[in-house]
């Protein structure tokens, strides 16, 4: 079975995004060794993307290409009607479901890119099978949360921690 892995970058008090959904301050954070965070690895161990419609709407907002072209990409969503796209297939109904049928479906991980609320959701469906989290080294005063709403509580299984010249941290759990 293909594992559904939160593959995610958060600020030291848990923010993954400012209010607005803006993902500027990874920017600012020095990178002086010029580290891609295994990125490229992870991304190229991944055969399909889901995301939330608010995380999808940012990234389109950047003006800049699909940055998940040649993935198999959906969008988790409540709107009825969300406009076409040649980037993404949009899941408007029975989300479990499709997810968990998806992770039945022959192919490598999949990458839950969020956001907080799609993120609580399907770790409250037992869905979420890894959690890859980078604490970045900036505090934000406020934002969006790792888990947005109220996650259940459950005890996840350290299986690796790694930190970079640049002060962040990777804490790899699994969920089970």
């Amino acid at each position: 079975m293909r594992k559904l892995i939160l593959y995610i970058a958060a600020s030291i008090n848990g923010k993954i995004a400012r209010k607005d959904g803006a993902v500027d301050w990874l920017e600012s954070i020095p990178n002086p060794d010029q580290s891609d965070y295994g990125y490229q690895a992870f991304y190229n161990s991944i055969d399909t993307t889901i995301m939330g419609y608010n995380t999808y709407a940012q990234i389109i907002g950047w003006d800049i290409a699909f940055p998940y072209s040649g993935k198999k990409n959906f969008v988790v969503t409540r709107k009825q009607d969300p406009p076409q796209s040649t980037d993404v297939n949009f899941v408007t109904e029975n989300h479990t479901p499709f997810i968990e049928a998806l992770k039945q479906q022959p192919g490598t991980d999949i990458w839950l890119i969020g956001g907080g609320q799609l993120n609580t959701a399907l770790f409250n469906a037992g869905l979420i099978d890894e959690i890859q989290l980078f604490v970045m080294p900036i505090v934000l005063p406020d934002g969006i949360e790792v888990f947005e709403a109220v996650p259940q509580e459950a005890l996840l299984n350290l299986e690796e921690a790694k930190s970079y010249a640049s002060g962040a941290v990777l804490l790899k759990y699994a969920t089970r």
